[in-house]
């Protein structure tokens, strides 16, 4: 804020005082002492005046500043939201692609990671491929297509010797090749059945098909003998009362 020096006032009181001075001769010292005490209050009078104009200007100027400001500020303002509001968005995509990197992984680890199955009545861990593959291939030989199953159920053997789902696979290409008439090759894969998952529940319903099949080429001997060894071996199985009703017919 500005305000009137002493310099000024005493220049004020100056010009003021020059006329009384003239004419000082006519008047007498009560009368100059009051016309200094009016010329002082003037002085005074002008002065605030003159300092109010100042303080109204420069309230005005600092009004003015303060709303420069203001603009500034809100502008300042509006572009950290934007900043923030891009940010935001930038997060929100990594969030999002962060999320989907996660299950992507988690559906590649499921796909090599062992899962638990019940097979047979026994809990096993199997792979999803091994799981996937069995289940086409016997899904062929349930639709009929034995010859594609054949060939699938193969594989599977092949690929997954070890796998819970191989004796089963080995039983059902036994039945496979049964149903296509190749009766040696039935033979064949059912016998690895009996040797190679000798613990394997399908082992007396293999026996049963093997001595089918020996039958079906007339090999009445093999037959019996197969039968005979299934009510030995098993004799508890619904697979032995089969084979025993089949020796009974034979005497």
């Amino acid at each position: 804020m500005m305000k009137l020096s002493l310099s000024r006032l005493g220049a004020l009181a100056l010009l003021a005082w020059m006329p009384l001075q003239a004419s000082a001769g006519l008047l007498d010292d009560a009368e100059a002492r009051r016309a200094i005490l009016d010329l002082r209050t003037k002085v005074d009078t002008i002065a605030r005046e003159l300092n109010s104009r100042i303080d109204t200007k420069s309230d005005k100027t600092a009004q003015l500043d303060m709303l420069n400001q203001h603009e500034q500020t809100m502008r300042e303002i509006a572009r950290l939201r934007g900043q923030v509001e891009v940010l935001a968005n930038e997060i929100s995509k990594a969030q999002s692609s962060q999320k989907q990197l996660y299950a992507d992984l988690d559906a590649r680890i499921r796909k090599i990671e062992p899962q638990q199955e019940t097979i047979d009545g026994q809990a096993a861990e199997v792979l999803p491929s091994e799981k996937t593959a069995y289940e086409s291939a016997t899904a062929q030989f349930q639709s009929g297509d034995y010859k594609g199953a054949a060939t699938a159920l193969q594989d599977f053997v092949r690929r997954y010797p070890e796998s819970a789902y191989a004796s089963n696979a080995q039983y059902w290409l036994g039945n496979a090749w049964y149903a296509l008439g190749d009766y040696k090759k039935a033979i064949a894969a059912q016998e690895v059945l009996t040797t190679t998952y000798a613990s394997s529940s399908k082992v007396p319903d293999a026996m049963l098909n093997i001595a089918s099949s020996y039958a079906l080429l007339k090999d009445s001997k093999n037959a019996k003998r197969t039968l005979q060894q299934l009510v030995s071996k098993h004799p508890d199985s619904s697979a032995a009362k089969t084979a025993r009703d089949r020796l009974a017919s034979l005497k």
